[in-house]
């Protein structure tokens, strides 16, 4: 197999300028640049660039695959957003980490496994787009799956408390979904830590619930948020109200105490369910084989039926196709003899096929290709 390598940047905040597009060209003539994306394909030499530096000179999102099993993605997003300790909580030392510079936090989530399969149809950039926008609004679902990675990896020590786990973890989101499939995180090990998972993602706000809490800012504030949303120079300045909103309805509830368990603990329940799964898919499959054979025993009496009393004109046939010396023609004329094999079987009448079939091969057997296929068939001894 060839090489081949794919990367992909996309910036997402503001638009690269012509001096940053005209950066990048020097580094790729044949990659293809525009204001928001930087994509390549590789199947001999490699990239000139460091997507580390690139993320935080120029892009927000970065994707990059080999067919060797090579599998990278990262995200920058504004601390203001995703506090750089809190993400730093669910951080392993290679598969998953965060690092902080500028005011942003730029995640890093890797997997390479050689022995992957390797698909034409792999994901794109696009599909993983939504899991930035979710951790900007405070949904850390995504910070939890590159923690069950790095344990997956074997960086975290089995004696490891595991990071605060987000609500709905049982419930991922398509682009989440996506994720997961993209780093090959076992699904076993996610399963086992949603077990803690409580309810779902918080849904969003209704216009009563965003006007209530509006109502409880002060007036300066509000009037200075709008002139901040109206010079349009913050384009997170939605998901930081949005936040803020989230943390004062949830100021009001009480915090539930759910133990926090080991990754150890974790992995041993992942294998509990792999086995559990294992066993009903085992069981699925025998349930649908016993279905196929009688549905194929059903479709076999049928033929049958439809073919009774008609024997003396298949004999005719096969003797027809059979003089043909034609290979294609042999291999019909042996599916005709199977079925008169199998009608003589039902109805009682076996020596009489033998006979017959002893005097076809007693004309033929000067025939190796024939007798080759009658033997196969065990329409002879």
């Amino acid at each position: 197999m060839s090489e081949y390598q794919y990367y992909e940047f996309q910036a997402v905040d503001r638009p690269l300028t012509q001096q940053q597009m005209s950066e990048l060209r020097a580094c790729s003539s044949r990659a293809r640049i525009t204001p928001s994306s930087f994509v390549n394909e590789y199947q001999w030499g490699n990239f000139k660039g460091n997507p580390d530096r690139w993320m935080e000179k120029y892009f927000d999102t970065f994707l990059y695959f080999a067919n060797w099993g090579s599998r990278w993605f990262m995200l920058r997003l504004p601390e203001k957003l995703l506090n750089g300790k809190v993400a730093e909580a669910y951080c392993g030392d290679a598969n998953f980490l965060c690092r902080t510079k500028d005011d942003n936090v730029i995640l890093s989530f890797q997997s390479d496994d050689e022995d992957g399969d390797w698909t034409d149809e792999e994901i794109r950039l696009a599909s993983l787009l939504p899991v930035r926008s979710d951790l900007m609004r405070g949904d850390h679902r995504a910070l939890y799956l590159g923690w069950l990675l790095a344990v997956q990896s074997c960086e975290v020590d089995d004696d490891d408390l595991e990071p605060p786990v987000p609500p709905g973890l049982g419930d991922l989101t398509a682009a989440l979904d996506s994720l997961t499939e993209f780093l090959r995180i076992d699904c076993d090990l996610i399963d086992a830590a949603a077990e803690r998972s409580s309810g779902k993602q918080d849904a969003g706000f209704s216009l009563n619930d965003i006007d209530a809490w509006v109502l409880t800012l002060p007036s300066r504030e509000k009037d200075a948020l709008l002139a901040r949303m109206i010079a349009g120079a913050e384009p997170h300045l939605a998901n930081e109200l949005q936040q803020r909103a989230v943390q004062a309805r949830r100021g009001g509830e009480k915090p539930t105490d759910v133990p926090r368990r080991t990754a150890g603990e974790i992995s041993a329940r992942a294998e509990v369910l792999a086995e559990e799964r294992e066993k009903k898919e085992a069981v699925k499959r025998a349930r649908e084989k016993v279905l196929q054979e009688r549905e194929r025993a059903e479709n076999r009496k049928k033929h049958l039926d439809s073919i009774a009393g008609k024997e003396n004109d298949l004999w005719a046939e096969v003797n027809k196709l059979i003089a043909t010396k034609q290979p294609k023609r042999y291999d019909e004329a042996m599916s005709l003899l199977r079925d008169l094999h199998d009608l003589a079987d039902v109805q009682g009448k076996k020596a009489g096929f033998s006979s017959r079939m002893s005097a076809l091969y007693a004309q033929h057997e000067r025939k190796p290709s024939l007798v080759d296929r009658f033997r196969k068939a065990k329409l002879v001894k």
